[in-house]
């Protein structure tokens, strides 16, 4: 097929040629005296992104999942409790990793389609009068449901129930994308990825931990090595790693920071909504509803729901076959009842019009009843209105 692949799913996302061409690079000596000028600039700038300057943010050779045990097994011991909603798959995800390390996992159930309950949060740590619950686990943004959640209001559960929890925060998809605030909203651990709002392939662990999750490493007992943040601290304080950095993903990395601090974080939020609300203004357009429900909606990816007599894989075989565009399939709970459009990263008004004429073309191969040209047309005219 003529053209190339249209990446329309929530991550890995588009990677602008900016960075391709700034990774191809030769290998070089990562223990020269020049390695510092390019690992701790990295490092100060990446806090920015997490907006935190008591933090310490950390690069790691991995993936988000390695961010989810490196919270875990830095800061906490084998058998502590941690409290975590299970609203989607990767909230579902995280917890099952938590109770496969041995921690007591204390998971609450809650819709998909929402996303933290707030006030029964806050009412379960006041009950929690001995502190046992040593962590909360928050799922800024449900990739699997297209949910966001309130983490702003997580931190106030937080000081409203005087609870000394720390809280770790699951950004894999929100940071570099959507508002976030770690010193703000009083974040412990933020994780992040390579893949999705920092534009680049995957393969790099983005983190940042305030000064309290880094003095509750030194009380630690759960073993670990390659992922030990004592390791990184004691290298990276003369601009050095413990082992072999993955020095492509170090100079995309440059150049994703460039290109976001250029672009402006604020400006950047605000793209990702303009995004994400033209999709959201055509999948009404095609009568059709999405899982998040209101409040909670993402403005880097949407899900949607499809009617019961059809299936979301038959318009995801549709989309590629017949039109080379990729979408994120229903997950889990989700499989064959939604599929996902992906708004994050490289992406602006033209990428998004293409997406949904891409979608629209499907749906009607599909057997849905809409009108030709209507989502297109809704999403044309908001970004029309809003466009600057």
């Amino acid at each position: 097929m003529a053209g190339r692949n249209h990446l329309y799913i929530p991550g890995p996302t588009n990677v602008p040629n900016e960075i391709l061409n700034a990774m191809h690079i030769p290998m070089e000596d990562h223990r020269s005296p020049l390695f510092p000028k390019l690992l701790t600039p990295l490092l100060q700038d990446l806090k920015k992104i997490f907006r935190t300057e008591t933090g310490q943010a950390f690069v790691f050779p991995a993936t988000g999942t390695a961010g989810w045990e490196i919270a875990l097994t830095n800061t906490l011991n084998p058998g502590d409790k941690v409290l975590i909603y299970r609203f989607g798959q990767f909230s579902h995800l995280w917890g099952e990793m938590a109770r496969r390390l041995g921690l007591d996992v204390e998971i609450h159930q809650e819709t998909w389609g929402k996303g933290i309950p707030l006030d029964r949060l806050e009412a379960r740590l006041k009950e929690d009068t001995q502190h046992e619950i040593k962590a909360v686990l928050a799922t800024h943004n449900e990739t699997a449901t297209g949910v966001t959640s309130d983490i702003a209001g997580v931190r106030k559960a937080l000081d409203a129930s005087n609870h000394p929890a720390l809280l770790f925060v699951d950004g894999v998809s929100s940071i570099a994308s959507l508002d976030f605030r770690m010193d703000e909203w009083g974040i412990d651990g933020a994780i992040s990825g390579s893949q999705k709002g920092f534009m680049m392939p995957a393969g790099g662990a983005f983190l940042a931990f305030s000064q309290k999750a880094l003095r509750a490493t030194e009380t630690s007992t759960f073993p670990r090595c390659f992922l030990d943040l004592k390791d990184q601290i004691n290298s990276n304080k003369d601009g050095y790693t413990p082992y072999t950095p993955a020095l492509p993903i170090l100079y995309g990395l440059r150049k994703a920071l460039d290109m976001l601090l250029e672009e402006g974080l604020d400006n950047v939020y605000a793209r990702h909504f303009r995004l994400a609300e033209g999709t959201r203004k055509a999948v009404a357009a095609w009568g059709l509803k999405i899982c998040a429900q209101p409040g909670f909606e993402s403005d880097t990816v949407t899900a949607i729901m499809v009617p019961e007599d059809k299936d979301a894989r038959d318009v995801i075989s549709a989309a590629f076959n017949k039109y080379n565009i990729s979408l994120g399939g229903g997950l889990s709970e989700l499989a064959g009842k939604a599929f996902r459009i992906g708004h994050v990263g490289d992406m602006n008004d033209v990428s998004m019009l293409g997406a949904i004429a891409g979608v629209e073309m499907a749906l009607l191969d599909t057997g849905f009843d809409i009108i030709p040209g209507s989502g297109v047309a809704a999403a044309i005219e908001y970004y029309r209105a809003t466009a600057k």
